[in-house]
């Protein structure tokens, strides 16, 4: 792990050959979807490859430290999944309801409340708006927010709360108005 952190990159080869596969095996039984184990192990390697320098030897051994990455980036993508899942499945029960009586009416209504939620997002601070974009839109945890903006874990949800707070204030006084009209 030493000379993994020293960017040794056959050591770092050494490392993929020996554990590679004991980790995706251990990702296949969390996620069951081999596509999806694989895509996850590249993202494991990665991390150890810019991490290894966080690995302490008297915490445990290598594989042990490695397998918690994995489990913390295999249950990241089986949430990032489920949301997937309920989104397209609540997507497909809306359209089943809606069937092919969308009306023109319908169409303007979502792309007004469409502009009005961009409106209320170009109102919060722009590294409130990029956090919440990655959430929601992206579907990224806020774990995987905080590592790909190299922020603090508590930084990301204190920015995620208090813009959430400040876009419902924002949204509440949008729909204030256009009601009072």
């Amino acid at each position: 792990m030493r000379c993994v952190a020293a960017r040794d990159e056959a050591a770092f080869g050494k490392l993929y050959d020996r554990y590679a596969a004991i980790c995706l095996g251990f990702m296949l039984r969390i996620l069951h979807n081999r596509a999806e184990a694989e895509d996850v192990l590249q993202e494991v390697y990665l991390q150890i490859w810019q991490q290894a320098s966080n690995y302490d030897i008297a915490r445990g051994r290598a594989i042990t430290w490695i397998l918690t990455i994995a489990r913390s980036r295999a249950l990241d993508r089986l949430r990032k999944i489920d949301v997937r899942d309920r989104t397209v499945t609540a997507v497909t029960h809306e359209q089943s309801i809606r069937g092919a009586n969308t009306t023109a009416i319908d169409d303007c209504l979502n792309l007004e409340n469409a502009e009005i939620v961009h409106a209320a997002l170009n109102g919060i601070s722009e590294k409130q708006r990029q956090t919440l974009i990655l959430a929601y839109y992206e579907g990224l945890t806020q774990t995987q927010i905080a590592e790909r903006l190299d922020e603090p874990l508590g930084t990301i949800k204190t920015r995620m709360r208090n813009g959430l707070l400040k876009l419902h204030g924002l949204l509440a006084a949008k729909l204030g108005n256009e009601i009072n009209r």
